[in-house]
């Protein structure tokens, strides 16, 4: 049994924890924030091919908005490993899903992929797009199962396993449809639109969630 007279000394430990997870939870939102608004500027000022293209296409190294599609998807990368420290301590497999989504972004947002990111199997892709490309789609799956794992953890508040479980299930249908367009229609409207979509739920979701587990 604790001292009665040191019982300060027992709980200033977990005070200071709990407290440094909001500060990583309010800063989580503010890099994503900022991140966002970031690649939002670079793909919507730049000159790509609108929803035909990839969101990767703001970033090749002729584009004039690269230097801030650059420093967005640093952000985004930032953002989501101040989400996985903002967790609160037994939550398990999802800080190790956002760690790992952290450094694929950042990867994908560090190797330039060429004019117009070509994927196999419609088109021919150089080393650099293939490892730009299989970073981004890492990146994505580890963001989308890092949800299921939070939608399903029972440490964390019930609004984050609700806001976690309803983004799943939206993005993992999203996801599946992106992939399966990629392989039968390859590049185009389709693919571009849902690529958008899934972008946009995910910066949502890490948003929303980094704000609860602050607020909580």
């Amino acid at each position: 049994m604790a001292d009665p007279g040191r019982r300060g000394t027992w709980t200033a430990p977990a005070g200071r924890a709990d407290v440094a997870r909001r500060v990583a939870g309010w800063a989580a939102a503010g890099f994503g924030l900022v991140g966002a608004v970031a690649v939002t500027v670079a793909v919507v000022a730049g000159p790509g091919p609108g929803l035909t293209g990839y969101v990767s296409e703001a970033g090749i190294a002729d584009s004039g908005h690269a230097v801030t599609y650059r420093f967005g998807i640093l952000a985004m990368a930032g953002s989501l490993l101040l989400l996985a420290a903002a967790l609160p301590p037994g939550v398990r497999a999802a800080p190790a899903l956002l760690a790992a989504g952290a450094v694929c972004t950042a990867l994908s947002g560090a190797v330039t992929c060429s004019a117009g990111c070509p994927l196999p199997p419609f088109e021919r892709a150089t080393v650099a797009d293939l490892a730009h490309g299989g970073a981004s789609i890492a990146a994505t799956a580890s963001v989308v199962f890092a949800m299921v794992a939070l939608a399903v953890a029972g440490p964390v508040d019930r609004a984050v396993r609700r806001l976690s479980a309803g983004a799943a299930a939206l993005s993992l249908p999203l996801c599946a449809t992106a992939g399966l367009g990629l392989l039968v229609i390859g590049r185009g409207t389709v693919v571009g639109v849902l690529e958008r979509l899934i972008l946009a739920l995910a910066i949502l979701w890490g948003l929303a969630t980094a704000t609860t587990l602050a607020r909580r």
